[in-house]
């Protein structure tokens, strides 16, 4: 999967390496361009009028955790929490702990959160 950043705070992600809108796999984008809470619609490739979000992130960068839910319900399919660490502090690298529900796709999953880590440095 490649990420890329479009105009608008909107964020595509295409199958492989290509950065075609024919291979996009889903795109995500912010509530509001200045957040205090970290807010991101993401909407499925076929979801072409984007009327109700596919899926949701909501969360805190500062408090380092997020929830992903399904579309606008209250189902969480993946929570992730940042951890603290020395090496984190130190040396700057980050680590996460993720926890994905059944049948959700972990590289879908990681694609949110590596959006989320661009969005908030």
């Amino acid at each position: 999967m490649s990420v890329m950043m479009t105009a608008h705070n909107r964020w595509e992600v295409c199958n492989g390496d290509s950065s075609s809108s024919k291979n996009i796999v889903f795109s995500a984008k912010t509530s509001h361009v200045i957040q205090l809470k970290t807010k991101l619609q993401v909407f499925l490739a076929n979801n072409v009028n984007e009327d109700i979000c596919d899926f949701r992130v909501e969360g805190s960068w500062t408090e380092s955790s997020c929830v992903i839910y399904a579309g606008e319900s209250s189902t969480i399919i993946a929570q992730m929490h940042k951890k603290h660490s020395v090496g984190s502090l130190v040396l700057g690298k980050d680590k996460f702990m993720v926890s994905v529900y059944p049948h959700v796709d972990y590289a879908f999953i990681v694609a949110l959160i590596v959006i989320l880590d661009e969005i908030n440095h």
